[in-house]
């Protein structure tokens, strides 16, 4: 048996306590009691539990365990990226070239084997070509609507968001979790008819 390397662990401890700012990083998304913002770290939470719970109706091919680890892992980058929210064009300029710095910076914090696996889970996830990673994006987009339309419109209503801007975003869940896309519509006009997201033909909240 090789010796215990003392490095190894001091890099392992230092990217977990690394992680813990994630616990700091808010969404634009409210709990479902609407009472305060969730944080990125309770939203990977949900979705690894949300994996585990939803497996039935996971694309053909998904490894629930390794969807899980996908979710765990995807939204780390935004210790240093920030939460870009979804529903912000400008916002969104540049994401991609933040989140990749973040990357590099945070799992490089690990040991170099261990660097190299977080960092292609996370590239994993974003690139959506894996089953596993499809279900694990699919249940990304699910999750924020669950707890938006319990918490009574939360960001939907805050920003003003539009119904083709919620289909669009939902987008994943009718590709590869078609199962779960009546549902998903039936929310979706349940919170247009209560005023909770406008409809196309709208005007615009101030």
């Amino acid at each position: 048996m090789a010796a215990p390397d003392p490095d190894r662990l001091r890099r392992q401890i230092s990217f977990l306590l690394e992680a813990d700012k994630l616990k700091s990083v808010l969404r634009r998304t409210p709990i479902a009691d609407n009472s305060r913002l969730e944080n990125s770290a309770e939203h990977s939470w949900h979705l690894a539990l949300a994996a585990l719970v939803l497996d039935e109706w996971a694309p053909a091919g998904s490894d629930t365990l390794h969807a899980m680890r996908l979710v765990i892992v995807h939204d780390l980058v935004e210790i240093d990226a920030g939460d870009t929210f979804a529903y912000d064009p400008a916002a969104n300029v540049g994401k991609a070239v933040r989140e990749h710095a973040a990357a590099g910076r945070i799992f490089g914090l690990l040991p170099p084997d261990q660097a190299a696996s977080f960092r292609s889970l996370w590239e994993e996830f974003e690139a959506q070509e894996t089953p596993s990673s499809r279900y694990a994006n699919a249940l990304d987009r699910l999750q924020p609507l669950l707890v938006n339309f319990e918490a009574g419109g939360g960001s939907w209503v805050t920003y003003s968001v539009r119904r083709p801007q919620v289909l669009k975003r939902m987008e994943p869940i009718r590709r590869w979790m078609p199962a779960a896309w009546p549902h998903v519509l039936e929310i979706i006009d349940r919170a247009c008819a209560a005023g909770l997201i406008v409809v196309d033909n709208a005007v615009t909240r101030p």
